[in-house]
């Protein structure tokens, strides 16, 4: 990451982003951090700890069910076994939406996250709004993300610790039934490994403008 020239327009950039931009800034031409090393950590966070990882385990938990039972035993060896670990996701507890059940994530008291499974935590989980209403109005949290349940459906939230962190196993939607691991953790979002969304077919991308 080089230092860039910040007369440029960062009008598009969140209040957050001219934040983190302003600080990495400073510590960089104070000799605190080195661009280099920022770089290795972002690209890890983002090649190796994502939510790829997570969307891999849960892939696996649809279509081996002896593994599926062993992550809802023991998620942090079952999640280790795949190679995924360390910091931050020491002690993880496994939960799977059912018909009847919804499962929702959230940290009310700071923003305790696993990032080997779900890589650095989205803006949102970390804000204040998000923490309270995910207590006080899940449904209404899953509205504002465009989830609609049936009203029988029972939702449970579950409050991330230094000690203990989850993660939420969505259900499989039919249309995935057939497809191979690989293929069914492109349906898996990282909303849907938190609760705040559902697995959902891959958006194909966006085709090119015809040429004039």
């Amino acid at each position: 990451m080089q230092e860039h020239d910040h007369d440029h327009d960062h009008s598009h950039l969140d209040e957050m982003d001219l934040r983190v931009r302003a600080l990495e800034t400073l510590l960089t031409r104070k000799g605190l951090v080195e661009p280099a090393a920022l770089d290795r950590i972002i690209e890890t966070y983002e090649t190796r700890v994502g939510p790829h990882n997570g969307a891999a385990v849960v892939a696996r938990a649809w279509v081996d069910a002896e593994f599926r039972q062993w992550l809802l035993q023991d998620a942090t060896a079952a999640i280790a076994s795949m190679g995924f670990g360390g910091r931050q996701g020491e002690h993880m507890v496994a939960v799977a939406n059912t018909p009847d059940t919804h499962n929702m994530v959230v940290c009310t008291l700071c923003s305790c996250y696993p990032w080997p499974v779900l890589g650095l935590p989205p803006v949102w989980y970390k804000s204040a709004p998000y923490r309270a209403k995910a207590v006080m109005d899940p449904r209404g949290v899953l509205a504002d993300f465009g989830v609609q349940l049936p009203a029988s459906t029972q939702l449970r939230v579950w409050d991330s610790t230094a000690e203990v962190r989850y993660l939420v196993i969505p259900m499989m939607p039919p249309d995935a039934k057939g497809l191979d691991v690989a293929q069914l953790a492109a349906w898996v979002t990282r909303d849907a490994m938190i609760g705040t969304g559902l697995a959902r077919a891959p958006q194909a991308p966006a085709s090119s403008a015809p040429s004039a």
